[in-house]
């Protein structure tokens, strides 16, 4: 219930390209969220990716440290936003915008935030 599996993940490169192209955005900072709707129909309703800015931090290790604090917010939010998503497909792609790390309760704020943006839009067409 609470795990992010790897059919959950998006890695696709061309359901990415077409998020960036054809998806729309939304801000909950830290994080700016790129979803694109009624994707084509696999296992699990959403697939998500994470992303942190190689510009903004350099080393590898701080940028996977904060992919995994987001990971784990969205995991422990997961159960709940299916349960509002009502069977619609969607890819998300959130990508953490801050300058500088901060702390996981700010990180969880701000995805728990983002997903309720999202359930509102899908729930208003």
């Amino acid at each position: 219930m609470f795990t992010l599996k790897k059919t959950e993940r998006l890695h696709s490169r061309k359901l990415i390209e077409q998020l960036f192209q054809k998806g729309d955005s939304m801000l909950a900072y830290p994080i700016k969220v790129v979803y694109l709707k009624n994707i084509t129909p696999e296992e699990h309703p959403v697939q998500v990716a994470f992303s942190v800015s190689k510009r903004l931090f350099k080393k590898a290790v701080a940028r996977n440290h904060l992919k995994r604090r987001m990971r784990e917010a969205y995991r422990l939010q997961k159960p709940q936003f299916y349960s509002e998503v009502n069977g619609n497909r969607m890819a998300l792609m959130f990508i953490y915008i801050a300058k500088d790390k901060i702390p996981y309760s700010e990180i969880e704020k701000g995805m728990k935030k983002a997903l309720k943006k999202l359930i509102a839009l899908n729930n208003h067409p």
